[in-house]
Order: structure tokens, then sequence, then C-alpha cells
């Protein structure tokens, strides 16, 4: 039996400049207490893999996962981004999970610039 599809997102984040870690982190961390709250959410993890701090998350749907994009904690992340780090992001529908080891390739296989 196949598994049912499922939205996962990755990203990938680094800090434009070191003082602006107390910021980043307060919205990041603001912004995953949202994602593990979020109607539809399966999975909201993040770890820094060679220095490029990642989130994996995985809801029921895209709807999910734009309802959750668009709103609150991670809306207001999202405005104040672009002058507190560069980044890229992936988002795509699958039957399969990845794992944590699966990241990185997908990570830089798969990126839009953001």
């Amino acid at each position: 039996m196949t598994p049912p599809e499922v939205h996962v997102s990755i990203t990938g984040l680094q800090l434009r400049r070191i003082w602006h870690a107390p910021s980043f982190w307060l919205h990041a961390s603001r912004a995953m207490v949202q994602a593990r709250n979020a109607p539809g959410n399966i999975s909201a993890e993040a770890r820094s893999i060679d220095g490029v701090h990642h989130t994996l998350s995985v809801l029921t749907d895209r709807e999910a996962m734009r309802a959750y994009l668009t709103a609150g904690a991670h809306l207001e992340a999202m405005r104040r981004f672009p002058s507190l780090a560069t980044g890229r992001v992936v988002g795509y529908t699958t039957h399969e999970v990845p794992d944590w080891s699966d990241v990185p390739a997908i990570w830089v296989t798969r990126v839009r610039v953001v």
C-alpha cells in the first residue's frame, strides 16, 4: 500500500552577520512553535548542517503548508528575513518523507533562492 501524499518543506538559512543571531533565533523559535502547532502538521524540526540552519517540515498537504507560511510568527519572520539572513527553500509533494540524512542532497539539487 502506498503511503498518503504529504507536503515537505526544507529551508536552509545563513545569517548575514553574527550580530543578527538574537533576532534570527527569536523569529525562528516563534515560527517553529507555530509550525509544530499548525493544522495539518505531521512534523517540524530544525538542525544546523555545515553552518546552514535547516528546517524540515511535513504537513498533510500544500494548502496546510500555505496556511502556515502566510500567517502569524512565520509571516513576521519572513518580513524580517531579508535583513537577517540569506536562504533557499524546497517545497514538494511526495509519498516518502525524507530523513535528515537526505536533507543536504535534496536542498542542493531542488532549491530556489529566496
